[in-house]
């Protein structure tokens, strides 16, 4: 009767013993699936983290690159394009160039042909005044020309002492321009002495 007064009165059965045990056992495992979860979910957190920085390293690596890229392909262009307008500056140049030296050759070749045409026309007119002009007057008008040649000389000399020699390097300049076109001037000067004598003769003739 003591015994099971006793197992009445305070100590548990062996049923009840397994049956706190088994409930201690799932109290245990739901509190170790709950913290299990918790640091599941900081994994979590830390992985996720780890992505999203992982993913904005290589945006901004992205970024970068496509930066560069398109800085270089600008600096290539803005080379081609400077490139480019020394070629036009260049050939432009040039072009002027050849056409400022087409104009001068022509100027050139027009003034002598209008220098040889003077010449020539001179020519003809001082042999037309010779053929035209009678022997007597030829003589004289050669011999007006020695005179006028020697009178010059003897002038010339006289100039020349009394000139400075400064002004004797200046009048030499101008000397050699004239006899750089002496012919025309001899011609025209013949012409115009024969013409002068011509006239004389024939009021002498009157």
């Amino acid at each position: 009767m003591n015994d099971e007064s006793q197992n009445k009165m305070g100590s548990p059965t062996p049923e009840e013993l397994r049956r706190q045990v088994e409930r201690t056992r799932d109290e245990l495992g739901q509190t170790v699936e709950a913290l299990a979860g918790k640091a599941d979910v900081k994994t979590q957190a830390k992985e996720k983290s780890a992505a999203a920085r992982k993913q904005a390293a290589e945006k901004t690596a992205e970024l970068k690159e496509q930066a560069a890229e398109k800085t270089a392909a600008a600096k290539e262009q803005a080379t081609e394009k400077a490139t480019a307008v020394k070629e036009q500056a260049a050939e432009k140049s040039a072009e002027l160039k050849e056409q400022a030296a087409e104009k001068t050759a022509a100027v050139k070749e027009q003034a002598a042909a209008a220098t040889a045409q003077i010449r020539a026309k001179t020519a003809q007119a001082a042999q037309v005044v010779k053929d035209r002009t009678p022997d007597p007057v030829q003589e004289k008008s050669a011999q007006a020309a020695t005179q006028v040649r020697e009178s010059a000389a003897r002038a010339g000399q006289f100039a020349v002492d009394r000139t400075p020699d400064p002004l004797l390097e200046r009048a030499d300049r101008v000397a050699k321009a004239a006899r750089a076109n002496r012919t025309p001037l001899l011609a025209g000067g013949a012409v115009l002495v024969a013409f002068l004598l011509i006239r004389r003769g024939r009021g002498r003739s009157k």
